[in-house]
């Protein structure tokens, strides 16, 4: 089937972290119905593989790259292999992130170094690289997806929200420096989301604690984040959305 109407980002590229599932994926189909071409980008070829299809499918047009975003030489490629296929790269969505949540007393802290190493380094590393191509783009816009649990973690969430928190800290540095260069810079900050995160927990009672927290609530879905996601970059090029805090009604 083809997409006949025109959409808001029609003529624009996106590149799209963590994108095999989740709010990556629901961000990526989101913006490629928007008429963005979009790059999938994840270390999940097959769920990648999978998504492009699902979105070319509808008319829309998407490129599977696998990457790790902890290592510098795959993030280069992922770059230019996004500019090399669509011509540019017009929104950076960095959405890659592990939730690896126990009490610090017990936690293995291997656990720490990979959050450090995905959540914020990897994220950090994906913004420097991507910047020379983003501050090419009319206009070119980055968006980081944090957490609410920055603002005020749960016991066991210390480090995941350490992270977080310097995503968010990250990006307020990141908008002053870029604003005259007519770079946009948005922080989406998602509550409780019904995503695999939870899973990849390795403390068993962290991970019980989390999803019985999960199941008393009606947790967002993946597209209501993704539905944030483009409320910010189909805004005209005078208005920067700064921070989107967007969280489950029943969390209170």
């Amino acid at each position: 089937m083809n997409r006949t109407t025109v959409g808001e980002l029609d003529g624009k590229t996106a590149l799209v972290t963590g994108a095999s599932s989740g709010i990556g994926a629901a961000t990526a189909e989101t913006l490629a119905a928007e008429g963005a071409s979009v790059s999938l980008a994840a270390r999940r070829t097959d769920r990648l593989d999978d998504l492009a299809e699902r979105i070319e499918a509808s008319g829309g047009e998407a490129l599977s790259i696998t990457a790790d975003v902890t290592e510098e030489a795959e993030i280069e490629a992922m770059i230019e292999t996004t500019t090399d296929a669509f011509g540019g790269l017009d929104v950076l969505v960095n959405n890659a992130g592990v939730m690896l949540l126990a009490p610090v007393a017990r936690a293995d802290t291997d656990d720490w170094r990979r959050m450090v190493s995905v959540n914020l380094t990897g994220l950090m590393n994906t913004t420097h690289t991507a910047l020379p191509a983003l501050k090419e783009g009319e206009p070119g816009h980055v968006v980081n997806v944090s957490s609410d649990a920055r603002r005020g973690p749960g016991v066991g969430f210390g480090t995941y929200a350490a992270t977080k928190a310097g995503v968010s800290t990250f990006a307020e540095s990141l908008r002053e420096e870029v604003a005259d260069d007519g770079v946009r810079v948005t922080t989406v900050e998602p509550g409780a989301t019904d995503t695999e995160l939870p899973a990849h927990i390795t403390d068993p009672a962290a991970r019980d604690d989390v999803e019985a927290a999960m199941e008393s609530m009606r947790t967002l879905e993946s597209t209501d984040v993704a539905a944030a996601v483009r409320y910010a970059v189909t805004q005209p090029p005078r208005v920067n959305v700064d921070e989107l805090l967007v969280r489950p009604t029943d969390a209170g």
